[in-house]
């Protein structure tokens, strides 16, 4: 008797996933543990297994099985599996493995080289193998356009954001530039006479570590299922078994550093609370880079600089870097939410973090399309640095064009996503703050349950089994609503 097709598609896509566990793995080994010299191998074995998942993404094989599960009598969540392994495979099919492998080589080069570069200040060296990278994602997202008939940038926009278009981006973004000037503006005025006390280092690393770690603890992880690492930049990777998070550290400046680690906290309860019976196939993993940044930001945004949860985490601040005034919960909740253009977009505030991500949205866009080169980046950047946050790049590659990581690899299209998910986080908690009106009172005291079971129930156990906006339909009563942001800005900082 032949088998079903959709069992045997989810004997495919359980291989697929276990190959995708081990490139986790050995992604975060080398940006947190390989030695230097170990890159062109671990390059060269990630490119073999690149092809390796692609081939099994790409067997001629699944075609039939596809047209056959289509007849057959599935459960409802069987349907939405259905759909998101079709959505992987379609994606696949439209590139060659040559291509797969070439971007994934390039995209290794790129990125060991950038750690020393973008330390050197080094933007020309940074080029040589820069422009290998755009070009074969231009070549990627041609393919990919070709197909769906979408830009070359939609089609790599949907990668991450599968639904969204650059349109509706520009469109909300184009909202947030009306009004987030004057915001910042106004809250600047606002805190100018504000005294507010810095905290005197130097902090010793171990003891930075230590707080993070146990206010990890409160903020759930589990570490039997996780654990903090240090890396150049931070990041969340791992697959949900085996979660790894990383943070970086300065000795004279802690309040980055610990809002890093929740923030990447937030990525990691969502991989860590998705359903664990589904966590081999697509329908059980995170639905958008878009949702999981809006867990991230829920994390530190939403909840991490809420003066109620720095009033609980006030006394194991004291606790791990001593005693002084600055520590205080009053004082600690002026220090996280201090605005102030800068040139980090990791270290930005909560109110001129979207200025950094518009800016990268508009030129990744203009890149792909080929309205500009490579070469052009750096006089782009300084224009809408100084246009969109009055800050002064010019020359300053490190702090500039040479920060973020994601370009070395060819991630165009992902930095959309971080202001998508902060606009969700922001309507999320509109949604929790109407079902407990007493929320920051029960946050205070340490009953941070209105939030973690609200966010398992509505967005982590949901994982993909429905299209974004009806994933945030479901949980909100509404599709993404823009003014929840605006309005969670305004009475934090105004209010």
């Amino acid at each position: 008797m032949t088998q079903p097709a959709y069992p045997q598609l989810e004997t495919a896509f359980t291989r697929l996933y276990r190959y995708q566990h081990l490139a986790a793995i050995a992604g975060w080994d080398q940006a947190a543990m390989m030695p230097s010299k170990g890159n062109d191998a671990r390059a060269a074995a990630m490119a073999e297994l690149q092809v390796l998942m692609h081939h099994t993404l790409t067997d001629p094989a699944l075609r039939g099985l596809f047209d056959a599960a289509n007849s057959e009598a599935l459960t409802p969540v069987q349907q939405a599996s259905l759909r998101e392994m079709r959505r992987e495979w379609q994606n696949a099919n439209l590139l060659p493995a040559s291509l797969v492998e070439a971007k994934s080589l390039a995209g290794s080069r790129c990125e060991h080289a950038w750690r020393s570069q973008r330390k050197a200040n080094d933007w020309q060296g940074f080029l040589q193998n820069f422009r290998e990278v755009v070009k074969l994602s231009r070549e990627e997202a041609q393919y990919l356009s070709d197909t769906t008939g979408v830009s070359r940038y939609d089609a790599l926009m949907n990668l991450y954001e599968p639904g969204m278009n650059s349109a509706e981006v520009q469109r909300i973004f184009d909202d947030v530039k009306s009004w987030l000037p004057g915001l910042i503006r106004d809250t600047m005025q606002k805190q100018a006479g504000e005294q507010v006390l810095q905290a005197q280092g130097p902090f010793a690393i171990e003891a930075q570590r230590a707080l993070g770690i146990e206010v990890m603890g409160v903020l759930g992880f589990d570490f039997d299922a996780g654990r903090l690492d240090v890396s150049v930049h931070p990041f969340c990777g791992g697959v949900a078994e085996d979660v790894r998070i990383t943070t970086r550290y300065r000795d004279d400046d802690f309040v980055q550093s610990l809002m890093g680690i929740v923030h990447e906290t937030g990525h990691a309860r969502y991989e860590q609370g998705l359903p664990r019976e589904l966590a081999h196939l697509p329908v059980g993993h995170a639905r958008s880079m878009g949702i999981h940044e809006s867990q991230s930001l829920s994390f530190e945004m939403q909840l991490g600089r809420n003066p109620a949860f720095l009033q609980l985490i006030a006394p194991l601040v004291k606790k791990h870097l001593g005693e002084q005034p600055a520590f205080d919960a009053a004082n600690l909740g002026q220090l996280y939410s201090r605005v102030r253009p800068g040139y980090i977009r990791v270290d930005a505030d909560e109110l001129t973090y979207p200025a950094h991500v518009i800016l990268r949205f508009e030129i990744e866009r203009a890149l792909i399309e080929g309205e500009i080169e490579a070469e052009d980046i750096p006089a782009l950047w300084d224009e809408k640095m100084l246009a969109y946050l009055g800050v002064d790049t010019r020359g300053n590659y490190q702090n500039g064009c040479l920060q973020d990581i994601h370009w070395t690899d060819g991630s165009f299209g992902y930095f959309p996503s971080y202001t998508l998910g902060a606009m969700y986080a922001a309507q999320y908690f509109a949604t929790i703050r109407q079902q407990y009106p007493d929320l920051d009172s029960r946050i205070a005291t340490g009953d941070l349950a209105p939030v973690f079971d609200w966010l398992q129930s509505n967005i982590w156990q949901q994982a993909s089994l429905w299209s974004t906006p009806e994933l945030v339909r479901r949980a909100t009563g509404e599709s993404l609503n823009p003014a929840h942001f605006r309005a969670h800005l305004q009475a934090r900082y105004l209010g």
